[in-house]
């Protein structure tokens, strides 16, 4: 399908998923920390090497995330999904650990909406569709989307800063107000 506009939302979620990641790799580093002094004898290479693959990765990640720039913790968590495999223990970490890295693109995706002439579509996680005459009124104004629904529900969120979006908020506006009015004109001639 062909959109003649889409705007992307700001995710304000990344923050809060950085923070689990995060809590996510120290809480495996510790308890492949503690491993390694509890076993008596050989040190298990897979606890040393996991320990150290996943710290470095939060490091690194640290240390990218204070410059501003995105950054993924699922490789730590892939890494530590590995390691919960070889431990005696809560095994079935693995498969939270493998899901949440899978999920974690997802989650930080921002959302984008996508405006044809026949329906708008949210493409998140699970797409939806909407129809025009479905909505009362939708405004793009100051960086704020705002769309009015018929059942007086009303979704308002900021639009993240594109250098390369070529729409005009009033180009913009005039396109939705056109859609608006052609709907209204279509079910009032029932």
């Amino acid at each position: 399908m062909v959109y003649q506009y889409v705007v992307s939302l700001k995710n304000k979620q990344t923050k809060y998923i950085d923070i689990i990641g995060l809590l996510l790799g120290v809480i495996s580093v510790l308890f492949f920390a503690r491993e390694m002094i509890v076993v008596v004898g050989e040190v298990p290479v897979a606890y040393l090497i996991g320990s150290i693959a996943v710290t470095v990765v939060l490091i690194w990640n640290v240390v990218y995330s204070s410059k501003g720039k995105k950054v993924y913790y699922s490789r730590a968590l892939l890494i530590a999904a590995l390691v919960w495999m070889k431990m005696p223990f809560f095994q079935w970490l693995t498969f939270v650990f493998i899901i949440l890295a899978l999920l974690e693109y997802q989650v930080k995706y921002s959302i984008e909406i996508g405006f044809s002439d026949q329906e708008i579509v949210f493409n998140s996680l699970f797409k939806k569709r909407y129809q025009w005459s479905q909505f009362d009124n939708i405004v793009l104004k100051d960086g704020l989307l705002t769309m009015d629904f018929l059942n007086n529900r009303v979704l308002q969120r900021e639009v993240e800063d594109d250098e390369e979006d070529d729409a005009d908020e009033d180009e913009f506006n005039e396109y939705c107000r056109k859609q608006l009015s052609r709907q209204a004109a279509s079910t009032s001639s029932y």
